[in-house]
């Protein structure tokens, strides 16, 4: 084959790995007693890999069904700092009952890849499989070392996969400079059908949150002043209904600056969040990134209707904005007072400039196959990997570029109902991850 059509054969196969890692049900609840399918889709990608004739790293990570592939491709130039690029296996549960087609059938139809992980990570794990076995099989040599991971657990915070790794296998990543992942490059369409690649360069901290509230037990026919569900769901409401202030980082500075350049549109400080809601679907993700966030999710309490409980707890998922930590902890403690007891799983937040050669090949990866794109930067209200790459000194960027129908609600698809890809955004995005490791 002429290099353009190998470059279309990994492109197609990209849309069969996605579809193929999607029928592997790789359900995340974050209780290891749960898990299905995660050595069932790292072996299947060190199936893949060993095919092409890499020489796998095979690593268990905190139990019989956390298991994670690395491979390094040796680059042209060895003293250079070596590329990263990670993804996960895992994904969130589903209920088929909700979905058009069955989350786990991988299903290529109405020009769509469907199905739990279609985007939240399965194609960014197949685009990057795909151009692995491409390099390996027809000797490809990039300019630095390229370091394939494929990676359990990053649903759950990582523990049992990346944060792992850093831990017990830094040696894994030995040389790496520089890290792309999930949930960047995508495109949003601007004014006058202008496309912009959303490259993500910060990510908010995340603090998985446990409130606990105890109280006197007691029959539930009785008066009770002591009360721990009426407590907690007090506590509970009053921090689910309360505004953080609205801090503008440089990250988010630099995005609204980007599209006032592209579109005209003004972004006034005294009505930031009104002014946002002209970008459309991808305004619950930015304005998501103007101020931290608490939102309660699981409330537990009692074990029958007629016993008051001693002890109620609740679940909060908080995510808090580069350099906000301090004050977001002062903040809490004045809302729920000292009676509240508190305790949590903390990642950090992520940030990094949008410059230099990397930004530059990823640019000019995008415009060879859109040439009157623009991209830009912007921060993710959620979180990745990266929070634990970082500890290596990893810089990180979010680049898996996919252009997508003007009219698609990427970011609901994220954790939602009738999760799916298009087919020709994969193999747009092959092409230009194909381009840009072979230039950065």
């Amino acid at each position: 084959m002429t290099e353009p059509n190998l470059i279309e054969a990994a492109a197609a196969e990209a849309v069969t790995l996605t579809s193929e890692l999607i029928r592997i049900d790789t359900t995340n609840t974050g209780d290891p007693d749960t898990l299905v399918g995660e050595r069932a889709a790292a072996e299947y990608v060190a199936e893949k890999l060993t095919d092409a004739g890499y020489e796998i790293t095979y690593v268990e990570s905190g139990g019989k069904n956390r298991h994670n592939v690395i491979v390094r491709l040796e680059g042209a130039d060895r003293s250079r700092g070596a590329l990263l690029i990670h993804g996960h296996l895992d994904a969130v549960p589903a209920d088929a009952s909700e979905w058009s087609v069955h989350p786990f059938s991988g299903a290529i139809q109405d020009d769509y890849v469907w199905g739990r992980g279609a985007v939240d990570m399965k194609d960014m794990c197949a685009m990057a499989l795909a151009l692995a076995r491409h390099y390996k099989l027809n000797n490809v040599v990039p300019p630095r070392d390229l370091v394939f991971a494929f990676l359990a657990d990053e649903e759950a915070g990582g523990k049992y996969g990346a944060q792992w790794l850093v831990e017990n296998r830094p040696e894994l990543f030995e040389g790496v400079t520089e890290a792309i992942s999930e949930v960047g490059g995508f495109s949003i369409t601007l004014k006058d059908d202008v496309r912009a690649y959303l490259i993500e360069t910060a990510e908010k901290g995340i603090r998985w949150m446990k409130l606990r509230v105890r109280g006197t037990a007691g029959h539930g026919s009785m008066i009770h002043r002591d009360n721990a569900v009426t407590k907690l769901s007090e506590a509970v409401a009053k921090l689910g209904n309360h505004r953080f202030p609205l801090v503008l980082t440089d990250s988010v500075k630099e995005f609204l600056a980007g599209v006032t350049e592209i579109t005209g549109w003004d972004f006034p400080e005294d009505d930031l969040e009104g002014s946002v809601a002209k970008l459309g679907n991808i305004s619950r993700m930015i304005g998501a990134t103007l101020r931290d966030t608490a939102n309660p999710t699981m409330l537990t309490a009692g074990y029958k209707s007629n016993v008051i409980p001693s002890v109620a707890e609740a679940a909060v998922d908080c995510r808090i904005l580069p350099g906000r930590l301090e004050a977001f902890d002062r903040e809490l403690d004045e809302l729920l007072g000292p009676d509240i007891e508190k305790e949590w799983m903390e990642l950090p937040p992520v940030e990094t400039t949008f410059d230099g050669a990397l930004v530059d090949a990823m640019t000019a990866a995008v415009l060879a196959e859109d040439p009157g794109a623009k991209t830009l930067p912007y921060m993710l209200s959620g979180g990745t990997d990266a929070k634990s790459f970082q500890e290596l000194g990893i810089r990180n960027f979010g680049f898996a570029p996919l252009k997508l129908p003007a009219d698609l609600d990427f970011s609901a698809l994220f954790h939602g109902v009738d999760e799916r890809v298009p087919v020709e955004a994969l193999k747009f995005g092959t092409r230009v991850l194909d381009r840009f490791l072979r230039t950065s």
